[in-house]
């Protein structure tokens, strides 16, 4: 018991603690209404998924997406890590891990859309590739492939042979 500076009782003085908890929230987005009866969720080819996000081509500014995959290569969600100028985004490993790791994803697809058509990669798309390669392997979630959509072309560096 606490005694005050004259000996008498005193309560014990308290204090509420607050601390946020964190959870994964999901929510259901319609990505294309009109996909050809041939693209499914489980990625077994670049071409579906630009056929899946083919009105990306209008978007005036970068968005870059990450699609995350079970262990059979289904998708689990997408989260849109980045929506960016008219010819860059702003993306970071750590932003795109850390909701793939909500996600329980086993694998990652990568895609974002260049407004100027022309879906060659550039040097800073190339080096983000490979900064979220390795993150990946350090976090055990592979990236399977990195997709930049064009006007109505595609290029995929699996494809292409750089990742």
């Amino acid at each position: 018991m606490n005694l005050n500076l004259f000996g008498d009782p005193v309560a014990p003085t308290t204090k509420k603690i607050s601390i946020r908890s964190i959870e994964a929230r999901y929510r259901t987005e319609v990505v294309r209404e009109d996909a050809p009866a041939w693209v499914s969720t489980r990625y077994t080819h670049p071409r579906q998924v630009f056929e899946m996000f083919l009105s990306l081509k209008h978007e005036t500014k970068e968005h870059f997406i990450a699609l995350h995959m079970d262990g059979k290569n289904r998708i689990v969600c997408l989260d849109r890590v980045s929506i960016g100028t008219l010819n860059q985004s702003l993306v970071h490993p750590r932003e795109v891990f850390k909701t793939a790791l909500l996600s329980n994803a086993a694998a990652v697809v990568l895609l974002h859309n260049h407004p100027s058509g022309d879906p060659t990669p550039s040097n800073e798309d190339y080096a983000i590739t490979t900064r979220l390669k390795e993150g990946g392997e350090l976090l055990g979630i592979r990236i399977l492939d990195h997709i930049v959509i064009g006007d109505g072309c595609y290029t995929s560096f699996v494809e292409t042979g750089n990742l």
